[in-house]
């Protein structure tokens, strides 16, 4: 589940998204440096998910002293911001949501590694369910489920 290049019809409010980011930097007391200047620049090339090792990639394929810490404190910044929004898949990776509309949670397919999103309006029985039964609040967007998509179901059953 990486991202893939922006360049659908939200890019307009994107743009101007990331164009707050700086000041809102400033706002919070914090500085506008080269290092946060370049994982925007990253971060506003991108859309759905990515790994904080891609981001750290990327950066490096820029500036090859890009320091993987300043790319994770600048994440978790970013996060108290709301421009991104990080989640946990089966696998235990770390995974940030860019720019994020909604939240979701993830189905992996064990076999064929096919991952979907689920939004809150299909999750939200399971949810209630859960809460309902075990007092138990579950955040949609840290929520990962593996089993086999309908395709891998259907040929592992004949």
């Amino acid at each position: 589940m990486t991202g893939r290049a922006s360049g659908d019809a939200s890019g307009s409010a994107d743009q101007n998204a990331w164009a707050a980011v700086p000041a809102r930097l400033r706002a919070n007391g914090l500085r506008w440096t080269p290092q946060r200047r370049l994982l925007l620049e990253v971060l506003a090339g991108t859309s759905g998910h990515v790994t904080g090792v891609e981001l750290v990639e990327r950066c490096r394929e820029l500036d090859p002293g890009v320091i993987p810490s300043t790319v994770y404190r600048t994440l978790d910044v970013l996060e108290e911001l709301g421009v991104v929004r990080h989640a946990h898949g089966v696998d235990g990776r770390e995974e940030f949501h860019i720019l994020p509309a909604t939240d979701h949670g993830h189905l992996y397919c064990t076999n064929c590694h096919g991952a979907w999103e689920v939004g809150a309006d299909e999750a939200g029985p399971l949810l209630k369910a859960i809460e309902r039964t075990r007092g138990f609040r579950v955040q949609l967007s840290h929520l990962s489920i593996a089993g086999l998509c309908q395709a891998c179901g259907e040929s592992s059953a004949g």
